[in-house]
Parts: C-alpha cells; sequence; structure tokens
C-alpha cells in the first residue's frame, strides 16, 4: 500500500487561522488555552516550512499579507473540517439527532420570515438545538466573519469579496403612515410628495439608509429625517404614534393589527423589492444542521411562491 507523503501541520494552521481572524496572538491564545510565546512560536514554524512569510509584524498589531491570505483560504477549511468531525459524524450517523444550528438575523426577519422555516426544522430534527441572535444587518455578517454563527439571514445590496450570498425572498416596497394620514388620500403618490413629511428611519449605517438616499437623489428630491430609530418594529411604533412617516419592506406588516394601525402605500415605481438571503462566510465547511436548514429555507419560499402564482 502506498502512502502520501503529507503535512502535519494542524496545530500550526490552526494558531494562524485564529491569529488571523482575531487579529493578534494575544486573544488567539486565549481562544487555543495556550500561551502567547506557544502561538508565535507556531507561526514561526509554519512560515519556516513555506518559506513565506505570514504577517507583518507592526507592533501589536499583525498585518496579514497576500502569501498569508492565499494560505488562510485553503487552510481555513480544512482546520473547520477536523474541528466539526466529531459534530459531523454524528450528525450523519445519527441523521441529525444531536447538535446545534446558530443563526444571526434582524428582529423582523426573526418575527416574519424565519418562524416558518424554523418549525419545519425543528419538527424534522428535533435534537438539534437551535439558537437565534437578534442583532443588525451588519453586525450579524460580522458574527459570520467571526465564525460565531453558522450563518445570518439578511438583506445586502453589496456582496463583500469574503461573502456568499444566496437570496431566497422579495418582498415589495411600502410607505407606511398613520391612519388616516394627507398622504393616503393622495393618488398616484410621488417622491416629491413623500419628501414633504418628516421621515422615521434606522441609524444611517444601515443599508436601508442608503438606499432611500439613493432613490430620493436619483428623483431629484430631498427628505427629512424627523427620527432615527434602530429596528423596524421600534420605527413602527413611532410611525403608530404620528411622529413621522417611513419607508419599509412588507415584510414589516405582519398581521392585520398592523393593517389596522397603518395606512399602506405601495412604492413599487421607486424602490426595487427587497432580496432576503443566507450568509456564509466563503470557503465556510458548513455543518449538516446548517446545511439542512438552508435547504428548508428554500423549498420553503419557493412553495410558498408557487402557491402564490397558482
Amino acid at each position: 500500500m502506498k502512502f502520501i507523503k503529507t503535512c502535519n501541520f494542524l496545530k500550526e494552521l490552526r494558531a494562524f487561522c485564529i491569529t488571523y481572524q482575531e487579529g493578534n496572538m494575544s486573544k488567539a491564545s486565549e481562544i487555543l488555552f495556550a500561551s502567547q510565546p506557544t502561538i508565535s512560536l507556531q507561526i514561526k514554524k509554519l512560515e519556516s516550512e513555506l518559506g513565506v512569510k505570514l504577517f507583518e509584524r507592526r507592533g501589536p498589531k499583525l498585518k496579514i499579507t497576500t502569501e498569508g491570505e492565499i494560505l488562510y483560504n485553503i487552510a481555513i477549511p480544512l482546520v473547520q473540517g477536523i474541528d466539526h468531525i466529531k459534530d459531523e459524524f454524528q450528525s450523519r450517523h445519527t441523521d441529525l439527532a444531536a447538535g446545534e444550528l446558530t443563526i444571526a438575523a434582524e428582529e423582523s426577519t426573526l418575527l416574519y420570515t424565519l418562524p416558518g422555516p424554523i418549525r419545519e426544522f425543528v419538527q424534522q430534527y428535533p435534537g438539534i438545538r437551535v439558537k437565534l441572535s437578534n442583532v443588525t444587518g451588519r453586525n450579524g455578517r460580522e458574527l459570520v466573519l467571526a465564525d460565531e454563527v453558522d450563518l445570518a439571514v439578511s438583506s445586502m445590496l453589496d456582496t463583500p469579496a469574503n461573502m456568499n450570498y444566496s437570496p431566497f425572498v422579495s418582498y415589495p416596497p411600502i410607505l407606511i403612515t398613520p391612519k388616516g394620514h394627507p398622504l393616503s388620500k393622495v393618488d398616484n403618490i410621488t417622491m416629491q410628495d413623500i419628501g414633504k413629511y418628516g421621515l422615521i428611519l434606522p441609524p444611517s449605517h444601515f443599508s436601508s439608509w442608503r438606499l432611500i438616499k439613493m432613490v430620493f437623489a436619483l428623483n431629484g428630491v430631498s427628505f427629512n429625517v424627523a427620527l432615527e430609530a434602530g429596528g423596524w418594529e421600534v420605527v413602527k411604533s413611532y410611525v403608530a404614534l404620528g411622529l413621522g412617516i417611513s419607508i419599509v419592506t412588507s415584510i414589516c406588516i405582519g398581521d392585520d393589527e398592523d393593517r389596522e394601525k397603518f395606512e399602506i402605500i405601495p412604492l413599487e415605481k421607486y424602490f426595487p423589492s427587497r432580496k432576503y438571503g443566507v450568509v456564509t462566510r466563503k470557503n465556510k465547511v458548513l455543518s449538516s444542521p446548517a446545511q439542512r436548514f438552508i435547504d428548508i429555507l428554500h423549498a420553503h419560499y419557493s412553495k410558498n411562491a408557487k402557491q402564490l402564482v397558482a
């Protein structure tokens, strides 16, 4: 029997990958329960073996080199595969009888987009513990990159090079106002009409803000922000109080109670439908529970779309 010569640098590769993710050796040493000198020696050993420089050391800060980026993209799936081999074996051996699935998403997504697929997943795999993190879209992507969650469900205008984004559903844009608002009596509402009233919007670093700003600019209309509020449920609460109007997506309108609170005006002629999708880190080896949930998610919304068309 012939044996292929292989590299036996799992500890060194793990130390390198964690150091890259955390940005310094001190945090990597805490995660790996090793001393900082040990982490430094492991990375130096890897550099010596490969004959390249993996980090540029600038005081306490480390800057990844081009060679380091290449190695990370090669090594991280291998390291994750080894680290998760026990969970993966148990998942396949027991047909997902045990394990964990962690998902990051915004509040409105958790409330209105994910309950159906999560219910299906839990019914099929009751042994899998599901953990949901209520975060903003940007924070969810940061958790994905740090491997603190399996995946995020979010809306993205731009997909970073180090991430994968797979949309599965889209929601049309709408304007919400308090009941009896003057705009509810306007036929063929325009952006000029909307710009006359104060808007309640999420914080300016949200992608929704960028989209709204762009659409107003393309129509040559200025707008006034009456209030910034984090989270669509908070935005809705302040619209209901009469403190302003807001441009949201139909994902935010959850039940008949919402329809009794607000005037709902379609805005599809001005704004594109908002896509929501699964966000994962590029080159990440997904666990079996994560892959099964993604399959259920796409199948759930594909089935619902076909029912709507029919």
